[in-house]
């Protein structure tokens, strides 16, 4: 099983948990909101259409040959239309800086974003890199250059 090594920020709250699978079938881990110590009473109001970068208080250290994808929690997009705006995002094997979410409000009133609460997952996924080729023809296909709902709708 590969292991993402996490250090805390020199600020960041103790007490909020490390990343961690709710149920024995999750795919992503929650990451929860560690917020600076002037932000935790208030929390973080994020108005409808607005976005902020919410602090995680951690930095990580993922395996070579993976990263990190992260993703909008279902309750928080259904219940709130709180999601994040660069699905995934990826966090990278060599990034060693703080880890942060950018969260943004696709809802119709204010939300906040309250110290320890549940943001977002992430999920480990391989990667596998490629080589980029220029070639001077491509294989056809049945679908061709159809694209942005060429295929139907349904």
């Amino acid at each position: 099983m590969p292991v993402v090594k996490v250090l805390r920020e020199e600020w960041a709250d103790p007490a909020v948990p490390l990343p961690s699978y709710e149920t024995a079938g999750a795919a992503g881990a929650d990451l929860r909101a560690n917020l600076r110590p002037g932000d935790r009473a208030a929390g973080i109001l994020l108005a409808p259409g607005a976005r902020v970068l919410v602090p995680t208080g951690l930095i990580v250290e993922i395996p070579e040959g993976f990263e990190l994808q992260l993703r909008p929690r279902s309750g928080l997009a259904l219940k709130h239309g709180i999601t994040l705006p660069n699905t995934p995002g990826t966090i990278d094997s060599d990034y060693r800086g703080p880890l942060g979410v950018i969260v943004m409000n696709a809802g119709a009133e204010p939300f906040t974003v309250a110290h320890g609460e549940r943001i977002a997952q992430a999920v480990l996924a391989p990667v596998l890199r490629a080589v980029f080729a220029e070639a001077e023809t491509l294989s056809e296909t049945a679908r061709g250059a159809g694209g942005f709902g060429s295929t139907g709708r349904g």
